[in-house]
């Protein structure tokens, strides 16, 4: 209880109310010792008085403010009912968090809606982190038993509890499924999913609609999940409790059957289903009872595709689930069997024998219909050792056949349930340790309460004494590790209520008793409960009214039963005959289901109990096989299992009885509180030191309050000396090694005087403040009063001196005014008479000139168009005239080129050559000499001509002399010009140079004028036509950025496709290799889990077989259950398989031994290995079957050309001469014409040339293959055939680390590809090939054997590059591409043979090594990324300015992180790890734009790991926690900046944390904030922003929570702005971003330029 000094004035206390169970209220004066009477004020503004007697009896108090929505209730600073209640509620309705922790418990409310909280991300962000720094959540309970056992190698048990509809199945489930992803996702086992796979199947058979909930378990089950040595799951087994059987016979209104019924009769039209003769439910009497048999949003036939699908997963075979469907379909059709009653009195029936309910119900079991119909109407009895036949009452034989029905839906239950637990059970090894899920119903209490709801309170009784004595055994743990001195805390004990019902001739004793009474009743069994318990127990009592009913006193509230029906309940009875029959069913699971009981005794004619067969002669013995003893047992066995583990509490509360999400109803939910436990666990704590606090934590925050201490060197000395003056009574706290603890309230006493401390000295500091500002303010007013007297004076001055001064001007201005006022109306008028005459004048002369412009334009426009007609014209008809030249020429030419290849085709033609060569020579012989002679001739008469020429010449000479003197003689004799001649001469010049410079000055002006108006024109041409192509360039990129976008997001989602399923085949090549080499283990090894490691040794680099690489189809197997083990994780298709494969026939008839398959172990390896050998022997006869063909072809063509040449010999000789000078000549061109190339300085025609000249003089000699010219090439690595495996090891598979290190980057690519440049120069294309696959598949295997080493990977990761770029630079559709492209570049000589498969798979490789390397960083990271980026403090003394009032109660369990492992997990160690990465690319000389994507990456996965962990927790949500997260990101900036990796995408990675931090803070009060926010956070979702907002938790007093009205208004101001984000509230960590590999020519790669050393030991390779 609290103490009385804190009901003070304004203090918030809790009282009673009818509708809302408490309701809060204020207290209106102080409260002193002996008043009868507290002034409350309540919420409405009335004011009441509230009755106290004692103390004892004052109101609860409020908790402060700052604890408004706590985690865990055990933080609380008031443990009490109302504390509890209310601050579920503001969790549940404000802040939508259905988790709340309770001590060791998991409060969970149904929220009735599905929330976006349970997906892989979240697994991600649990997973590994500590339960005390999470949110409440079902994964962080599951992730706390997790490690602890792996931790502490220790059981553990989930306990799962609470009404019906409140939510336990889907906990159970979401359990299960975390542990499944945690605990499987690295074996890539199908353990897992079959764990999975088994909730649909028990939900379909176990679960019904009830009117509490559409999907309620009717059974209780504890699922053990159990682990590996190494934390995976290797099986599971189930038990179930208390199966409901008598819902198959009876539902109450707006209830359901099992679901499994709805989904059969759902699905009738199923072709497979057709045969179960089934009809809508409605007309069936089991499944109609209850008048509702659809459940809204519930798809019957989808949920049976999942439960078949289930099944399959689990072994079960089609056959046997139509089986099991047959007996499901088989119990409703006898749910209809018409039982008419006959007789006087009705003490006899009987079944019409065509009755076609009956016949559908023999058919489907395989029953004869006749004894079917006898014995549900009849039974046996042995009286005095006879046998007689006892007809049935109408009431007696259905009841008969209800028990019937629920016999056999009961075996079948049992039969599922062993099953599953066949197919869960562990193969490879036994488990070490489990995880027990328990979902098992709650405390139930109805109107009427009968058996079942016996057997679950009294299951309820044994589970709340187990956690009661489990939770003070944790309460005294705590007091024991802190050495305090304790007392015994007492409890509210539960075992005299379990005793009365399990002890000695207590309840069940005597049920049972009476059960095994031949008469006995059920109103027998209520008289002896009476005489027994009823004055000598306090947990019994008996109604007034009523002498068929009892009351038991459970702890969490009183309960009536009626006695009626218990005693055939507990008997559960079913008689022998019609079991007998079941037993002879000619379906062999039938005839299984009722053959397990009867192995152990005779049969007689008595009833058994839980719906067995026992004999007469045993009766004695089988009555204790009661359903009560049986599930005492089964209960015991349970309570057994669960002290054995360490257990974890979950309590599911339903919140309304409506199944309206987040309303909440106060009344349900604390009786639910009080039934489950959660306030007895309240109660404990209260009862104890509920607040502890580390003395570090209470000395920052109680600091005002230790006088004279200001040093912190021994806090626990100081706690010790001053909390004694704080608090007088001792036992109201205690002093432990590390935590001081307090009793309930005593927090809120040192809040009190913390509150006044600060209080006091706020009054003192406004004090002074208000002084110092009241003299400041006196200061001002003296100087500002003294300033405006100044200035006042000098303005009046002023004033007098300025009105002199005006009247002084205005004459003076009057004067002036008028003066110029006349002036500028004469002025202006003369102005306009000279304007008016220039326009006159100047409209007339413009007027002539544009007549006269106009007639010439349209002259000239004239001619111009006539002009352009005829050109068109004209260039019509020749491009159509040369396009039919073109035409005709191509197909001649076409025509001659289709004769020529026929001819170069025919031997005949090549004969009819070689004859017609010697013709030829002999002509070219004649013409040869002809030409001599014609050239001698021709030299004569060019030497003639010659003479005669320069003999003309020395003629023409001397008659030019002879002119030039006679010229010179007329020159002298010529007759004088008179001067008056000259002159008049002069003068005329002159007038005509006159008139032609004013016709030129004219002409220049009106050139001028025209000049201008053709620029205008010209400009506003221009201006138009700039303006179309700019719109039309606009349109136009639009269109394409658009059409480009759309391209490049396909483009990255096929990528991003593509790299997902090599990542995939990636990792089920490994999972091939894994169980490769457990196969090659021995038996021992590989049962005790040992797992391969990766050999050092080297391995075989053989080029493999055709099929070696990837399998060409499925496997074959053995089974039919082999092929359903596989197909649960194989990328093949699942499809049936052939029960016996024809693969031994086939191995028979190619001759291949079955030796070697003993050797391995496992049926999969060796079908796999025995199909690979197979098709290796049929590729092996193939192979050899060509060859024989090969050569004869071959030695048939060697006769025949060897014959041509016999023939032929004497012309051979002579075409062989002839042909090398053709060939000299070609040469000779080929030289002429490089040269030429290289002065155009183009690249093309060179290296066409280059290459090709072999291969036409190869085709042109095809008789002669010694004489084919081969391009030299040097500079290359020579690898002999025998040397390649000796390669491939040296370089890439047994290079030790320190030497690969130690080369230039791609320095093992460039020696790789000189061998095979080599090797396709040499023609041996086959050699190239097996050398680039054997190439690739070395490098595949060095990336597994080096899967955690940075260094190596870059390494390799850049040889896979370097070698792709090289292949691609020399492959010959590059070659030509760059050779179309022109350029000045150096010759580059493709390769011969096409290598382009080899580089895509070069191309996958690089994809596999970047994604390695992304997988060794973020293994590396993912440890310290919250902890550095979310937790550590790199601004100092920022977070431990303030501490909030919480109660430091950490969570039983938890594995809190190690002191040192906060310093070691800093900012320094994310940078370290990314400078390693960063260090390992630069070192081998990576592109700085895949450094960008890898950058990219990792920064996605800071962000989203750093944001997710921060939504989801509530502690680290607070102003000075977003501050360090801005630093911490700052140093990520300027880090990735100053390695220039910023821009490629890590700083939109990094977008959302930063505005997260941001969001931290800014200011949220005002709408103005809220469009602030929604402005700054455009890169977070709506969800995120809202829950940051939500879980926003001030540090100290002086912060304010964020109102819900603000969180209104923002969401208002999200919906506009949330289209462009999806609706998430966690980023996919997983995501992974397509990688783009730029493709870099390589410099020229020569031998002589590689300093190979000689620790490689590769000197067996020749330079060539």
């Amino acid at each position: 209880m609290a103490t009385p000094e804190l009901y003070t004035k304004g203090a918030s206390v809790w009282v009673p109310d009818p509708e809302e169970v408490w309701v809060c209220t204020q207290l209106q004066k102080d409260y002193r010792p002996g008043d009868q009477q507290l002034t409350l004020l309540l919420s409405d503004g009335r004011e009441v008085q509230y009755p106290v007697a004692p103390p004892a009896a004052l109101p609860p108090l409020r908790n402060p403010d700052i604890l408004e929505g706590e985690n865990d209730l055990t933080a609380l600073s008031f443990l009490h009912e109302p504390a509890v209640l209310h601050n579920l509620r503001v969790r549940f309705l404000h802040y939508n968090s259905i988790y709340t922790y309770c001590g060791i418990v998991l409060v969970a409310l149904n929220p009735y809606e599905e929330l976006p909280i349970y997906g892989e991300e979240v697994i991600d962000v649990y997973s590994g982190q500590d339960m005390a720094d999470m949110d409440p959540h079902i994964f962080s309970l599951a992730e706390d038993a997790y490690r602890t056992m792996i931790r502490e190698e220790k059981n553990q048990s989930i306990i799962i509890s609470g009404e019906s509809g409140s939510g336990k199945t889907v906990s159970a489930k979401f359990t299960m499924r975390y542990f499944a992803v945690v605990g499987g996702a690295a074996q890539q086992t199908s353990v897992e999913e079959k764990v999975l796979a088994s909730n649909p199947i028990m939900e379909a058979i176990g679960n019904a609609k009830t009117i509490r909930n559409d999907n309620s378990s009717r059974f209780g089950k504890y699922i053990e999940i159990g682990f590996g040595s190494k934390g995976d799951i290797i099986g599971a087994n189930m038990r179930t409790y208390l199966l409901e059987k008598s819902r198959v016979v009876f539902q109450a209104p707006k209830e359901r059957n099992y679901h499994i019924f709805y989904q059969l009769c759902a699905s009738r039209e199923l072709p497979e289903m057709r045969a179960l003769k089934l009809s809508s439910a409605e007309n069936f009497r089991y499944t109609s009872q209850g008048k509702d048999i659809n459940i809204p949003g519930t798809d019957d036939v989808m949920e049976l595709e999942n439960t078949r699908n289930a099944l399959t997963i689990l072994g079960v075979q089609p056959d046997q689930q139509m089986e099991l469907f047959r007996i499901l379909a088989a119990v409703l059709h006898l749910g209809n069997v018409n039982i008419q009653a006959s007789g006087r009195g009705g003490d006899r029936s009987y079944i019409n024998g065509d009755d076609g309910f009956l016949v559908v119900f023999s058919k489907l079991m395989g029953v004869e219909g006749s004894q079917m119909a006898h014995w549900l109407c009849h039974q046996r009895l042995a009286v005095g050792g006879e046998m007689l036949v006892k007809p049935m009452s109408g009431q007696q034989a259905n009841d008969a056949r209800d028990a019937l029905a629920k016999h056999i839906y009961g075996q079948l239950f049992t039969w599922i349930v062993q099953r599953l637990n066949s197919a869960l059970r562990a193969q490879r090894e036994q488990p070490k340790t489990f995880i027990g899920v328990l979902d098992i119903y709650g405390f139930e209490t109805f109107d009427r309460n009968s058996f079942e709801q016996f057997c679950i309170n009294y299951a309820n009784e044994k589970l709340q004494q187990q956690f009661n004595r489990h939770v003070f055994q944790l309460e005294q743990e705590e007091y024991v590790r802190e050495e305090l001195p304790w007392n015994r805390i007492e409890f509210s004990d539960n075992q005299p209520c379990i005793t009365l019902i399990e002890g000695s001739l207590g309840l069940l004793d005597l049920l049972d008793e009476e059960c095994r009474v031949p008469k006995g009743s059920d109103e027998n069994w209520a008289r002896k409960l009476y005489d027994q318990h009823l004055n000598n127990s306090h947990n019994f009592r008996k109604p007034r009214m009523s002498n068929s009913a009892f009351i038991i006193l459970h702890f969490a509230d009183m309960v009536q039963y009626e006695c009626v029906g218990f005693l055939d309940k507990n008997r559960d009875t079913v008689f022998e005959e019609p079991i007998n029959i079941m037993r002879a069913s000619q379906s062999d699971l039938v005839a299984e289901l009722f053959q397990q009981q009867s192995a152990g005794g005779s049969i007689s004619a008595s009833s058994v109990p839980n719906g067995g067969v026992r004999s007469g002669k045993r009766a004695h013995r089988e009555h204790k096989l009661t359903v009560g003893f049986q599930f005492r047992q089964s209960l015991q066995l349970l309570m057994d299992t669960l002290n054995s583990t360490t257990p974890h509490y979950v309590r599911c509360i339903k919140p309304n009885d409506l199944k309206k999400s987040f309303m909440f109803d106060p009344k349900r939910a604390v009786q639910q509180l009080r039934a489950c436990g959660v306030l007895e666990t309240v109660r404990i704590s209260a009862a104890g030191y509920p607040s502890r606090w580390t003395y570090e934590e209470f000395f920052g925050r109680y600091r005002v309050l230790l006088r004279g201490y200001s040093a912190q060197e021994d806090l626990r000395v100081s706690c010790q000396n001053t909390i004694p003056a704080l608090i007088l009574d001792p036992d109201q706290y205690c002093f432990g090694k590390t935590k001081v603890f307090f009793r309930a309230g005593q927090v809120a006493v040192l809040e009190k005087l913390r509150a006044e401390r600060l209080r006091a000295a706020g009054v003192l500091i406004q004090s002074w403040v208000r002084g110092w500002m009241q003299r400041r303010w006196y200061q001002q007013l003296r100087r500002s009063t003294l300033t405006l007297q100044r200035y006042t004076r000098g303005a009046l001055a002023r004033r007098l001196a300025w009105t002199l001064r005006y009247t002084r001007a205005a004459l003076i201005i009057q004067k002036t005014f008028r003066m110029v006022m006349v002036r500028q109306l004469f002025i202006s008028i003369r102005e306009a008479t000279i304007t008016i005459q220039a326009f006159a004048r100047g409209m007339q002369a413009r007027h002539a000139y544009r007549v006269l412009v106009a007639e010439r334009a349209a002259v000239r426009l004239q001619a111009w168009v006539r002009c352009c007609l005829t050109r068109r014209w004209f260039r019509r008809v020749r491009a159509a005239v040369v396009l039919l030249q073109c035409c005709v020429r191509r197909k001649a030419a076409r025509r001659e080129l289709r004769r020529l290849r026929a001819e170069a085709r025919s031997v005949e033609k090549y004969r009819e050559l070689n004859k017609g060569m010697e013709v030829k020579l002999m002509q070219l012989q004649l013409r040869a000499d002809q030409q001599a002679r014609e050239s001698a001739s021709l030299r004569e008469a060019l030497r003639a001509e010659r003479e005669s020429n320069s003999s003309e010449q020395e003629q023409l000479r001397s008659a030019l002399h002879k002119l030039q003197k006679q010229l010179q003689e007329q020159s002298h004799t010529a007759p004088t010009v008179t001067a008056k001649q000259e002159e008049e001469r002069r003068r005329a010049e002159e007038r005509a140079a006159q008139e032609i410079h004013q016709l030129s000055q004219e002409m220049e002006a009106l050139k001028v004028e025209r000049d201008s108006l053709e620029k205008e024109r010209d400009e506003l041409t221009t201006r138009l036509q700039e303006q179309e192509k700019k719109a039309q360039e606009e349109s136009r990129q639009q269109s394409q950025a658009q059409a480009g976008a759309a391209v490049q997001a396909e483009l990255e989602e096929e990528r991003r496709r593509y790299q997902g399923l090599l990542r995939e085949f990636t990792r089920l090549e490994q999972r091939y290799d894994n169980l490769r080499d457990m196969s090659m283990l021995p038996t021992a090894e590989r049962w005790r889990g040992h797992r391969r490691t990766d050999s050092t040794q080297s391995v075989s680099l053989e080029p493999p077989s055709p099929i070696s690489p990837a399998f060409s189809g499925p496997p074959d197997f053995s089974s039919a259950e082999d092929g359903r083990r596989i197909s649960v994780t194989s990328p093949f298709d699942r499809r049936p398989w052939n029960p016996e494969p024809p693969l031994n026939a086939l191995m028979e008839d190619l001759g291949v031994p079955k030796a070697t398959a003993e050797k391995m172990q496992g049926e999969d390896l060796r079908h796999a290995y025995d199909a690979v050998r197979v098709a290796n022997k049929f590729l092996e006869r193939q192979l050899v079957t060509q060859r024989a063909e090969l050569e004869q072809e071959k030695d048939a063509l060697v006769l025949q050309l060897q014959e041509v040449q016999r023939r032929d010999a004497p012309a051979s000789k002579a075409l062989k001469d002839l042909m090398d000078q053709m060939e000299v000549q070609e040469q000779e061109c080929r030289r002429l014409r490089r040269e030429l190339k290289e002065m155009k300085h183009t690249v093309s025609l060179r290296k066409i040339l280059s290459y090709a000249g072999p291969a036409v003089s190869a085709s042109q000699e095809p008789l002669s293959p010694s004489t084919q010219p081969i391009p030299t090439l040097a500079g290359l690595l020579e690898c002999r055939k025998k040397d390649e495996n000796r390669l491939i090891k040296n370089l890439i598979t047994d290079v030790r680390t320190e030497v690969a290190l130690s080369l230039d980057p791609g320095m093992a690519a460039r020696l790789l590809f000189l061998c095979v440049r080599q090797a396709d120069f040499s023609r041996d294309h086959t050699r190239a090939r097996g050398l680039c696959v054997a190439v690739v598949t070395a490098f595949k295997t060095t990336l597994k054997k080096h899967t955690g080493d940075l260094d190596m990977t870059a390494l390799w990761l850049k040889n896979a590059c370097v070698l792709k770029d090289l292949l691609t630079q020399h492959s010959p559709t590059q070659v030509q591409t760059s050779g179309e492209e022109g350029g000045g570049g150096e010759e580059v000589l493709p390769l011969q043979v096409e290598l382009r498969e080899q580089i895509r798979t070069l191309g996958d490789v690089c994809i596999q090594a970047y994604q390695q390397l992304l997988s060794i960083s973020e293994s590396r990271l993912h440890p310290i990324i919250v902890p550095a980026i979310l937790e550590s403090e790199t601004i100092p003394g920022l977070s431990g300015a303030v501490v909030k009032l919480v109660g430091s109660r950490k969570r039983a369990g938890s594995d809190p992180r190690p002191a040192g492992s906060t310093e070691a997990a800093s900012m320094a160690a994310v940078l370290k790890e990314l400078g390693a990465l960063h260090s390992a690319l630069e070192r081998q000389g990576l592109p700085l734009t895949l450094m960008e994507q890898i950058f990219r990456q990792l920064a996605h996965l800071l962000a989203a790991s750093t944001l997710n962990s921060l939504l989801l927790r509530k502690d680290m949500c607070c102003c000075n926690r977003g501050l360090q997260i801005r630093y911490n990101v700052s140093l990520l900036e300027e880090w990735l900046r100053s390695r220039g990796v910023w821009s490629g995408g890590a700083a939109a990675s990094l977008e959302p944390l930063i505005q997260a931090a941001q969001l931290l803070q800014m200011s949220k009060k005002t709408e103005a904030d809220g469009q602030a926010i929604v402005q700054t956070c455009n890169a977070m979702s709506s969800q995120q922003i809202v829950k940051i907002l939500t879980q926003y938790t001030p540090q100290s007093d002086l912060e304010e929570r964020v109102t819900l009205n603000f969180i209104r208004i923002t969401q208002g101001l999200l919906k506009g702005c949330s289209d462009g984000h999806p609706p998430q509230l966690l980023l996919d960590v997983r995501r992974v971003f397509p990688v783009t590999f730029p493709y870099l020519p390589p410099l020229p790669v020569s031998a002589e330029q590689l300093d190979i050393p000689e620790s490689l030991k590769i000197s067996f390779l020749r330079r060539v």
